[in-house]
């Protein structure tokens, strides 16, 4: 180890002054090498000892400038792997995002035609929430069951009265091109049978999923979280013009 650190030193003396600084970048660049997690593409001088002990095999029979032109290759090779791995996850991202925006395009071929709510007598004289749902299936697929989001609001409130996501799982189901009506019961006890809810409500009901004819989701392929759309955005700023010549996801 003495003889090695001792070497590195007489070396880098061997070489013309304006070498030297892009000598000792090299011998970090190559030292950093064997340890994972370092950025090569922003490198520090280290001492002799340090150099010699990480990258002494690295570097045995190399001049001053083989040393430099090894440590370029190492930086090429790294900088060309870091795209490579840019590249693989932008166009992950991209299959992600794709996938969310056609599987909304689909759910949106079952759609919500009209909603309502309102409190029912029942035969026994007491009051009970209706919600009025009408459905429409313009889509391919058999659906069985519907995971609603509702919100029940009135005029001069800023509070909902309710905001509820909830199943309606459909007897019988409905078949593509079919049209369908039903009256749901919820509970009285719950928060849409409160009896401070006034008439002059507005519900309004969103599609949040489907299930199909054999009850598993349809449609369902998730959106990119916010930090995902700010990568991918990132890196295709980064790569704008670059070929996408990976072909194994």
């Amino acid at each position: 180890m003495p003889a090695a650190v001792v070497s590195v030193e007489k070396v880098r003396e061997s070489l013309p002054t304006y070498k030297r600084d892009e000598f000792d970048q090299a011998l970090t660049i190559i030292a950093m090498s064997s340890f994972s997690g370092i950025n090569l593409l922003n490198v520090q001088r280290m001492n002799a000892a340090e150099i010699a002990e990480s990258a002494n095999a690295y570097m045995h029979g190399l001049t001053g400038d083989e040393i430099i032109e090894r440590a370029d290759t190492m930086l090429r090779e790294r900088r060309a792997r870091e795209r490579e791995q840019a590249m693989r996850t932008l166009r992950r991202l991209e299959k992600k995002q794709a996938n969310a925006a056609q599987d909304q395009q689909q759910l949106a071929q079952v759609s919500i035609e009209n909603a309502n709510y309102y409190i029912s007598t029942s035969p026994y004289g007491a009051l009970e929430p209706v919600i009025d749902l009408q459905v429409a299936n313009n889509s391919d697929q058999e659906v069985s069951e519907l995971l609603l989001h509702g919100v029940l609001t009135s005029p001069g409130r800023e509070t909902p009265w309710v905001e509820e996501t909830f199943y309606y799982a459909i007897s019988g189901g409905i078949a593509p091109g079919e049209r369908a009506s039903w009256s749901l019961a919820p509970n009285r006890f719950g928060p849409w049978g409160n009896d401070r809810i006034p008439s002059d409500t507005t519900l309004t009901i969103t599609l949040q999923g489907v299930n199909d004819a054999q009850g598993k989701p349809l449609w369902n392929s998730p959106p990119l979280t916010k930090n995902e759309t700010i990568r991918l955005e990132a890196l295709r700023n980064e790569y704008a013009g670059v070929s996408p010549y990976i072909t194994d996801e």
